[in-house]
């Protein structure tokens, strides 16, 4: 089951004097129960951790909604959540650089380290992968959850725990401008506003993207791009016949080639714009995963060498996000549009307004 925790199963009693600990878990399609969460004994690497801050992800309603997100299917009752941060409360006898107080953010998966692909730094590609929420593994929308230390990364004095919480979706931005290789001479295009091609579109500008255009259906999200330092925004139609003419609009607003396109909803459309969008020579980075199967215009992009390249999670991110925020180069504030306590009905609530979309773009816990 991972670090997190046992099933409710075998939660047990909790000793005597100590609080029982409690976690969200996901017991069927759009039902959601605090319930007690046992944890594991707390290896010699490892941490416990009081979360205090827990982000909904789009992959958290999906299972709630569904019970699966793209191969993974919740086949037995499990906690939720995975972006998070809190505060140590234990630690392991082996830990050496954490103590008793220490606010840190968690990466939330865990690789073998044994296999080729840990071995070749690609540790998020692991296929032994232990990751938050993802079934069958426990997730972190708990009052406490033990972790291994060398996945729990120290909050600067200046960066509070919601903002360490933010460290996991900004990962996912700071791992595919990696891939591109953005930097000061790459114009880039985002096509989807939501939180992912939000956190993408600022990861973009503190690696130095001089313009970025963004795209999006929703006039809201576009708005919010533009206050958070969108060059330009280009509102879409859903419908595929639009691409040609919404690509020569894209252009116009670039005013310049466009070098990398991220596609952050993954939709047969937003791919075909990318595609076309992207000058002969760029490159096109697959973020979202809104379709597993596309139907894409791959042979023209494919004699201007367009490169396409896809990412998985991120690897290596923590340090570069907590510097990004700490510095002030990326604000993540804004992106969190509500808040809630850690009560059921609190709970409930959350995925509600998440999974409504209209103007949330990031629901947090405070717990």
């Amino acid at each position: 089951m991972g670090k997190g925790g046992m099933s409710h199963g075998s939660a047990g009693e909790a000793k005597d004097g100590e609080e029982e600990n409690m976690a969200a878990w996901l017991l069927g399609i759009n039902t959601l129960k605090i319930q007690p969460f046992k944890l594991p004994p707390l290896g010699p690497h490892d941490v416990k951790i009081r979360v205090k801050a827990v982000g909904i992800c789009g992959s958290d309603v999906h299972y709630l909604k569904t019970l699966r997100c793209a191969d993974f299917i919740v086949k037995e009752p499990m906690v939720i959540g995975h972006e998070c941060a809190g505060i140590i409360e234990e630690v392991g006898s082996e830990v050496k650089k954490l103590v008793p107080g220490d606010r840190v953010a968690l990466e939330p998966g865990i690789s073998c380290w044994r296999c080729n692909l840990c071995k070749e730094g690609r540790y998020n590609l692991c296929p032994e992968m232990k990751f938050f929420a993802t079934p069958p593994v426990h997730g972190s929308l708990a009052n406490q959850v033990v972790h291994p230390a060398d996945l729990c990364f120290k909050l600067p004095d200046n960066v509070s725990l919601e903002e360490g919480a933010m460290c996991e979706p900004l990962s996912v931005g700071v791992h595919a401008c990696r891939r591109a290789n953005i930097g000061p001479e790459t114009n880039v295009l985002v096509m989807g506003a939501g939180p992912i091609g939000l956190v993408t579109m600022l990861a973009a500008r503190a690696f130095g993207a001089p313009r970025i255009v963004i795209v999006d259906v929703d006039d809201h999200r576009l708005s919010v791009a533009k206050e958070l330092g969108a060059d330009e925004i280009v509102k879409v139609s859903p419908n595929i016949q639009d691409v040609a003419e919404e690509v020569s609009q894209i252009h116009k607003a670039m005013e310049a080639g466009v070098d990398v396109s991220f596609d952050c909803a993954g939709f047969n459309k937003t791919m075909s714009t990318a595609l076309s969008a992207t000058r002969a020579g760029g490159k096109v980075c697959l973020v979202g995963m809104g379709h597993s199967e596309m139907t894409v215009p791959l042979t023209p992009a494919a004699a201007r060498e367009v490169d396409v390249v896809g990412i998985f999670r991120y690897k290596n991110t923590w340090p570069l996000c907590l510097e990004f925020i700490s510095s002030g180069k990326i604000d993540v504030k804004p992106l969190i549009t509500h808040r809630f306590g850690f009560s059921q009905k609190e709970v409930e609530e959350a995925f509600e307004t998440s999974a409504g979309g209209g103007n949330a773009i990031k629901v947090m816990f405070n717990l």
